[in-house]
């Protein structure tokens, strides 16, 4: 297992880079706290939050306000909860939350889940790498050379995990060992060339259509090896509708209109 404890500090200018971290969230509030204090430690000082929740009726939004209130007067103005009024799926969260980041002035836009999965550590090294590299996209990968998965994944999730890019790489041939990985730090001018409001995808797809965006526009995307944590509390959002989207997205980007 890989030691996320610590953080990369990047020299200046790199460290000062505007970014803005896009986390959408339902029933999430027991992770909300140990996340954002996670980020405002992050050695990146114009680092910005963009909750995006699904009214959730645990009170996560509140208490993502309350945390960051909390940690003092210099991160008050860290976050910005997105409060949308129903379930939309985690596709449109992210798009909202990333246009919401890019109207803010973002340089560059990373996304992540918010049951701590993704540790919030690795944001600094997936930006060094993509400001030293040409990449349009760095992802955080569990299934390349150093990445891992957590102990307590049960085999069939590793399977299901392992199918679902076999597959995806089968029809789209996008070239990415983690082609369904949500963790991922895109350039903001790749975002901009990306029609987000013309995506298809609700849920979990989301991932793969960005993929298959940005290599549509040949935009390079990078892969670094990630530690992938179990979610520390709440449940799984997976339900059989997401799968089934996620089965078809791939089709009907490769087919079009004849995988309807």
């Amino acid at each position: 297992m890989q030691d996320t404890s610590q953080a990369l500090r990047l020299p200046t200018p790199w460290s000062e880079a505007r970014i803005t971290a896009v986390v959408p969230t339902y029933n999430e509030s027991a992770n909300m706290q140990e996340l954002l204090k996670r980020l405002a430690d992050l050695p990146l000082p114009n680092l910005r939050v963009i909750i995006v929740d699904d009214n959730s009726p645990d009170g996560t939004a509140n208490l993502a306000e309350e945390v960051v209130r909390g940690l003092g007067p210099q991160r008050e103005d860290m976050l910005t909860v997105l409060r949308r009024t129903s379930k939309e799926g985690l596709g449109r969260a992210y798009i909202a939350g990333m246009t919401l980041a890019l109207e803010q002035g973002a340089e560059f836009v990373a996304q992540l889940d918010a049951d701590l999965s993704h540790a919030p550590e690795y944001i600094p090294q997936m930006l060094g790498v993509l400001m030293s590299t040409e990449a349009g996209v760095v992802i955080g990968s569990r299934y390349v050379a150093g990445g891992s998965l957590a102990d307590e994944w049960k085999l069939h999730r590793r399977l299901l995990s392992g199918w679902a890019n076999f597959y995806v790489n089968m029809v789209l041939g996008l070239g990415v060992r983690d082609a369904t990985a949500g963790f991922k730090l895109w350039r903001r001018d790749v975002l901009e060339r990306i029609p987000l409001a013309k995506l298809r995808s609700d849920g979990y797809s989301f991932q793969v259509e960005m993929n298959y965006q940005s290599k549509q526009l040949g935009c390079p995307l990078v892969e670094i090896p990630i530690h992938f944590e179990e979610r520390h509390s709440g449940s799984s959002k997976m339900s059989t509708k997401v799968k089934i989207e996620s089965a078809k997205i791939p089709l009907q980007l490769r087919f079009g209109k004849r995988a309807g």
